[in-house]
Formats: C-alpha cells, sequence, structure tokens
C-alpha cells in the first residue's frame, strides 16, 4: 500500500527505473576476443551485397603441347557430341587454409591452382584470352571420368577423386608433378553379375582426426570405407536397403556419424562406432552396417504447411548435402528441381528451405531440360550461414540465408511484421549473383569467404567483393585500379 501513498520523508519517491540499453557489440567483441553470431549475421549484408563477378578463366590448358581433353570438348563440343553430365566443372574443393584449391572435370582434368595468384591475375582477366598455364600448380589428364576430389586435412599434399567409371580412389601428391597417385584405394569385385555391372564412385570424404580412414559412396547405394594402415580394400561397408547411387556423404565434426544422399531422396545417417542401433554383419571378411535411422526429404517438406499449400511435393533426387561449419546440427541440401533447404539434424525435420521459380519459367535458359541432367553441388560460406548455390534455370547463383533463427528469410516459420527493423529486412533478403557462365558447383575461401564457381563450360569464375577505385566508384569488372 505504500506505494499509493503521497511522497513524504517516511514515503520517499522511488526513483525511475532506468531503461536498459543495448550493448555495444564492437565494445564486447574487444573484451571476448570475437564476434557473436548474431553480429556476424547483421553485418553479413554488407558482404554479400559487395559480390560480383570479378574474374573468368577458360579450361584451355594442354599438356606436352597437346590440348587436353576438356578443352577439346569445349572447343569441338558439338561435334563431338557430349552429353550435358560429361561436361564442365563436376567438383572443386580448397584445402583448409584456403592456399590451394582442386578442381575435377568428367573427361579427367584434375587441376590444382594457388588461388592467391588466380585472384591477383583476376585483375587481368578481361584482357587476357586464357589463363598463363606456367602458374598454375598442377594439371593432370587422366582417362577417368572424375566427379568429386577432396583434400586430405591432415597432410594438405594430398588429393582424393573418384570416377563414375571406376571403382578405384586415386591419391595423388601435388609436390610430384606425375600423372601417376602415390596409391590407389579399390572397391572389392563382385562375383555377381548384377553387382559388376554397377560400377563407380561418386563422392569421397577423409576423417579430420587422422588420415587412417577414407570413405567413397557408389552408384549402387553403399559407402565403403578405407583403413589405409591396413590395406587397399575395404574393411568397412555401409549399406542401404534399396539399390540407388549416394551422391554424396559427409561426416560429422566428430567423426563419428555419416551422412549419406542421393537418387532415391533418402537422407541415411550410419554410426561408424557400431552398437545396438547399428545393425552389422559379416560377409566376406567385411563388416556391413545399416544406418540407424533414414528419413525421406519429401515426407519432411509435406509437414510444411504453407508449402504443401503450394506446391505438389515429390520425391527428388539429392544432389549434394553439406554441414554448416558454423552450425555443426544444420544439414544443407540440394534437389535437383533446383529447391535447396536445411534439415536439423537434431530433432530431424526442416527449417529452411528455398523454392525458386520452376526452370520452364525462366526465359533466359531456353535447354533446361539438359540444365536439370548435371549435379549441382554448393557450398557454405565459413561463418555467416549463408548457402552459395548455382541456378540451375540462369547464369548466376544465389546466396541464401540459411542464418539458424526464424529471423532468417528461408526460415519455414519467418514472418515479416510490421515492428521489424529496416535493417533486420535487409539482411534477411536472399540475393542473386549473376554470373558470364552457367553454374555447377560453387567452392567458399575458408578464410576469405570468396566463392569459386565452376561452369558447364569448365571455366572457373571468381565471386568477390568488388574493386573500389580511388575516387570512390565502383571499377568494371576486370580493370586494373586507378
Amino acid at each position: 500500500m505504500d506505494r499509493y501513498l503521497p511522497p513524504s520523508e517516511l514515503n520517499p519517491k522511488p526513483c525511475p527505473r532506468p531503461r536498459p540499453r543495448p550493448r555495444w557489440e564492437r565494445f564486447l567483441a574487444e573484451i571476448e576476443g570475437e564476434f557473436s553470431f548474431g553480429y556476424l549475421h547483421r553485418t553479413s549484408a554488407s558482404l554479400t551485397q559487395s559480390y560480383a563477378e570479378i574474374g573468368a578463366f577458360p579450361h584451355f590448358y594442354h599438356i606436352r603441347g597437346a590440348a587436353c581433353w576438356t578443352h577439346v570438348s569445349e572447343v569441338n563440343g558439338r561435334e563431338m557430341n557430349f552429353t550435358a553430365r560429361r561436361k564442365g566443372v563436376s567438383a572443386l574443393g580448397f584445402d583448409s587454409k584456403g592456399i590451394y584449391m582442386a578442381s575435377v572435370t568428367p573427361l579427367g582434368c584434375l587441376t590444382v591452382h594457388e588461388y592467391e595468384h588466380l585472384y591477383c591475375q583476376s585483375n587481368l582477366s578481361k584482357s587476357m584470352s586464357k589463363e598463363d598455364e606456367n602458374k598454375h600448380m598442377l594439371h593432370l589428364s587422366t582417362p577417368l571420368e572424375l566427379s568429386d576430389v577432396k583434400w586430405n586435412p591432415v597432410d594438405q599434399t594430398e588429393v582424393a577423386c573418384t570416377s563414375l567409371k571406376s571403382n578405384q580412389i586415386p591419391i595423388f601428391d601435388i609436390t610430384y608433378i606425375s600423372s601417376e597417385p602415390i596409391r590407389v584405394f579399390k572397391k572389392r569385385e563382385s562375383t555377381a553379375l548384377v553387382d559388376r555391372v554397377a560400377m563407380g564412385l561418386t563422392s569421397v570424404a577423409f576423417t579430420s582426426l587422422d588420415n587412417s580412414r577414407v570413405l567413397a559412396s557408389d552408384i549402387d547405394g553403399s559407402v565403403h570405407v578405407w583403413d589405409r594402415r591396413k590395406s587397399d580394400f575395404p574393411f568397412m561397408e555401409l549399406c542401404t536397403s534399396k539399390r540407388g547411387a549416394i551422391n554424396s556423404i559427409r561426416l560429422d565434426p566428430e567423426n563419428k556419424i555419416v551422412f549419406g544422399a542421393g537418387k532415391l531422396g533418402v537422407l541415411y545417417m550410419w554410426d561408424l562406432r557400431g552398437g545396438r542401433s547399428s545393425t552389422a554383419f559379416q560377409n566376406s571378411g567385411v563388416a556391413r552396417h545399416f544406418p540407424f535411422t533414414s528419413v525421406k526429404i519429401a515426407s519432411m517438406l509435406e509437414k510444411i504447411e504453407v508449402l504443401k499449400r503450394q506446391s505438389n511435393i515429390v520425391p527428388k533426387e539429392v544432389h549434394s548435402i553439406d554441414l554448416n561449419p558454423s552450425c555443426p546440427y544444420q544439414l544443407a541440401f540440394h534437389l535437383d528441381d533446383g529447391w535447396s533447404g536445411v534439415v536439423d539434424i537434431n530433432h530431424l525435420h526442416v527449417s529452411h528451405v528455398h523454392c525458386p521459380p520452376p526452370v520452364w519459367l525462366e526465359e533466359e535458359d531456353t535447354n533446361w531440360s539438359t540444365r536439370l541432367s548435371c549435379l549441382t553441388k554448393p557450398s557454405w560460406l565459413p561463418k555467416y550461414s549463408k548457402y552459395a548455390v548455382g541456378s540451375s534455370s540462369r547464369k548466376g547463383i544465389y546466396l541464401l540465408d540459411f542464418y539458424p533463427d526464424s529471423t532468417s528469410a528461408c526460415h519455414v516459420d519467418y514472418e515479416c511484421g510490421d515492428d521489424q527493423h529496416t535493417e533486420d529486412i535487409k539482411v534477411n533478403q536472399n540475393r542473386f549473383i549473376s554470373l558470364s557462365a552457367a553454374p555447377t558447383v560453387c567452392a567458399a575461401h575458408p578464410l576469405t569467404s570468396d566463392i569459386v564457381v565452376g561452369t558447364k563450360e569448365a571455366s572457373l569464375l571468381v565471386v568477390s567483393q568488388k574493386r573500389q577505385s580511388f575516387e570512390g566508384e565502383y571499377e568494371p569488372v576486370g580493370q586494373n585500379h586507378t
């Protein structure tokens, strides 16, 4: 009752409660030594708005004076009648420090670039007809249809490749200029005629704790695990109940769980530690494990009521999956109809989704049926929960905001209310970046967040912040600083 009495000496008037003030995040970062994820998310708008194509490098390389097969296919593609799957860049990858970048093509070319040289040379890319061949580190031409390339995280001089036409994984050492691999891992051949017809490896992965284990998925719905200390043949096989290519595999940061998805549109999870939740049996001395859980991505999409009312959701092939480096429980996926999204692996539901217009609505592409036949491999930016994915019908890439919160524009529960701040709306917007060629794969630099895009013309495009002249105006792409 004292608050209803008039103020007096015995009942002084209470002081007003001070209004809370937002913390100055830059000062807080100086104390804690790091920026919060929310602050990085808000400031990422300025970064993504400044992205543009700054350099293009065609694959016009030669080996011993003769043009490589990828070069020949780009010059005489119509006469040689190459299919859409056999053209372009099939995979890209940076090493852990972003010093070197490896790329492979379906026609068997493995190329290793020093990224700093490639970035600096982008200043002159418009005035040059081709890249200086004497300055890229390695260019090998193999008879294999290369489908994937990965760096060994423990030994950064090693790269592993897979081929859709071979059951072998060649390991190349970039310190040796030789077309011969230093080691080859082999898949066990089956005596059954059906199993012998199904051959080819799609994706490869290394464990990050040591370089003893190598994993690769095949077109028959299995993942093979090698121990390089024991043998060149796999000692473990991660199986599925149905036959269908697994296009992409990823390991969790602790190297315990293997994620895989592919042709059937199913997301599989295997536990390398085994246990009761993982069924295993022996066959020909190889331990075979079934996934401890599997879920159809189409089934998870059907649980989004707004999406279900607007679209006819059917099972689609999964081109690629990838774990968010800044949020390990976010597993991104990309489907062959151009849709992208995020699966929350803690609760097994789709938390984010991006549905671009259908390919047949885009006027830019007249031959859209061939574009859908190529596997698209997006990439996470390392710090900002941004997902760079190539468009299926247009010459460009999307930068999607997959921030793990309902403030993300791609979140399934996102609502843009009137009380939302204008800057937050600007951050939440996705962005489309136009390119000079149709993209197939993306790879983000682990430190600078620059994006390198592989195209269907087998060229490499560098996407980074626009260069600014001293006069304060943006320069045209490819010109020198004033």
